[in-house]
């Protein structure tokens, strides 16, 4: 009887794998900073560990060949932004500055990597695809291969959402309560906030049009041809997009069907420490305040006035400090930190014993700390970052220090604020509990509706009718237009009735008047 149980059981498992699809999906990443591949790599190792196969244009390749996973390498095309950033002209949050970054980095992708011998090879080629994936950032000069292949696609927001994404989803954005991306804003804004919110909002849609869209549409024609279609239009038909935030953490806002929020995705089970790290955190009885600006940041760029300010302040305090740094020498080092290049931070983060991380505040490291439950002393940088930080000052879960005001008092007032007030470590225990707790895991969640548009052809019943209707139909000024004209017709009407009788009846009034005369 066991036997045939086990038999049953076999059979069982094999009908369910074999109701298991496998798909062919190419996956389109060719920005050049590695904290933007990260989540969508999560996403595509999880599919290929599903048996699909995955074949990713990335600058990013693997290190060791992974199954049902092919990478088209674009190492060399370009410099990547892997510890590039230099600390200068950051920390003011200047808008004008983030948008021309972002559009010499769209107009430098595109024009470095449609190009590449691999891409040319990828556009002649004949190959057949079941789903296209990209990211959502600043360039769709990608949308070319969606073009070619005729397939659905779906995108991958690392941050919270562009001020241009929403557009092509027929998504809500009302800028009174939704900060704008590149401003420092919670999501409850004062009257001026709110004013600076709008405008904005509309500018840098505009901007992003303007030194992004249709510049690199060009570019895209040189190399797909004439007939690719106005890259807006594509994007319009984007069949899903998968974020890389949550309403525990980046403040609740609404999304229409196919925009999934899978804030973490990236986020891998624990693993253990290296040993020299383990030691050197257990033995940390005071606590350990865990320092990184993120992967893109050249931290020896430090202007010495700042490197000196941490270094006194961290040197006043009983707790150590482990500290990302590219080099192994740190002149005037205080014996309580601890270099290290490339710690394993997510896991660093998990430890019992680290009690702060001090942070740029970007997307990828905030979620790990929001995922360990750890506060946070943000210094924001550039991008999103300000607006991450001011939903984590609004949470509770972190004190913000700006930059530009950076000394040995201020950095001090900041940690001890965070270290000594243990409402901060209270708060991000209770956002990590709610960040933690849903029905399955971010990357399960993202597999499961990258599957399904699949499974469902592009799954175009998610797709909103507000992208069919024209802005002034949307914004409902026809309607508008017609009751104005009604109600205008009806006063005019009732003015000219009550004229034609105000008339009739004088007369008749004054008649009356000259009889008794």
């Amino acid at each position: 009887m066991i036997e045939v149980r086990k038999h049953l059981t076999f059979i069982t498992l094999l009908l369910l794998c074999s109701n298991v699809a496998s798909y062919k999906i190419l996956a389109l990443f060719p920005h050049i900073a590695r904290s933007h591949y990260v989540m969508g790599e999560a996403l595509l190792k999880g599919l290929a560990a599903r048996g699909h196969h995955v074949t990713v244009v990335s600058h990013f390749p693997q290190k060791n060949p992974i199954p049902n996973f092919k990478d088209i390498s674009l190492v060399g095309a370009t410099t990547v932004a892997v510890e590039q950033i230099q600390l200068v002209n950051v920390g003011t949050g200047n808008i004008p500055f983030t948008i021309n970054m972002l559009a010499t980095m769209a107009m430098d992708v595109c024009e470095t990597t449609l190009p590449a011998a691999p891409i040319q090879e990828l556009m002649k080629s004949q190959e057949k695809y079941d789903l296209i994936i990209t990211e959502l950032f600043n360039t769709d000069c990608m949308f070319g291969f969606v073009h070619k292949f005729k397939v659905p696609f779906i995108s991958i927001a690392t941050s919270v959402l562009m001020p241009w994404s929403s557009e092509r989803f027929a998504n809500p954005e009302n800028p009174s309560y939704i900060p704008h991306h590149f401003l420092g804003h919670s999501d409850r804004m004062t009257f001026f906030e709110r004013m600076l919110n709008v405008f904005y909002q509309e500018t840098t849609k505009w901007a992003y049009h303007k030194y992004m869209d249709i510049p690199t549409q060009k570019i895209a024609r040189k190399y797909f041809g004439e007939s690719l279609p106005p890259l807006a239009d594509i994007a319009r038909n984007t069949s899903l997009l998968l974020v890389n935030s949550h309403f525990s953490l980046n403040q609740p806002r609404p999304f229409v069907p196919n925009i999934v929020e899978v804030g973490g995705m990236h986020i891998t089970p624990p693993k253990p420490l290296p040993q020299d790290l383990k030691k050197f955190l257990d033995d940390s009885k005071q606590g350990v305040v865990y320092f990184s600006f993120g992967s893109m940041v050249k931290m020896t760029t430090l202007p010495e006035e700042k490197r000196q300010a941490f270094m006194q302040a961290f040197a006043a305090l009983p707790e150590r400090f482990l500290l990302k740094w590219e080099e192994e020498s740190f002149p005037g080092k205080p014996e309580n930190v601890k270099l290290v290049r490339w710690p394993p931070q997510v896991d660093v983060l998990r430890h019992p014993n680290v009690r702060v991380f001090v942070t740029h505040g970007g997307l990828m490291g905030t979620t790990e700390a929001a995922h360990s439950g750890v506060p946070m002393v943000a210094i924001p940088l550039f991008g999103d970052q300000f607006v991450n930080v001011a939903s984590y000052v609004e949470e509770g879960i972190a004190f913000k220090l700006s930059f530009t005001n950076i000394t040995k008092e201020s950095v001090l007032h900041a940690l001890n604020t965070v270290l000594r007030d243990p409402s901060y470590r209270d708060n991000a225990l209770r956002v990590s509990r709610a960040y933690n707790d849903r029905p399955m895991s971010a990357l399960d969640t993202g597999i499961f509706w990258t599957e399904y548009v699949i499974r469902h052809g592009g799954a175009p019943h998610m797709r909103s009718a507000a992208l069919d209707l024209t802005w002034y139909q949307y914004l409902l000024l026809d309607v508008l237009a017609v009751l104005i004209s009604v109600i205008a017709t009806v006063l005019l009407v009732l003015f000219y009735i009550t004229k034609r009788l105000i008339r009739l009846v004088l007369p008749s009034k004054t008649q009356g008047k000259k009889k008794k005369q």
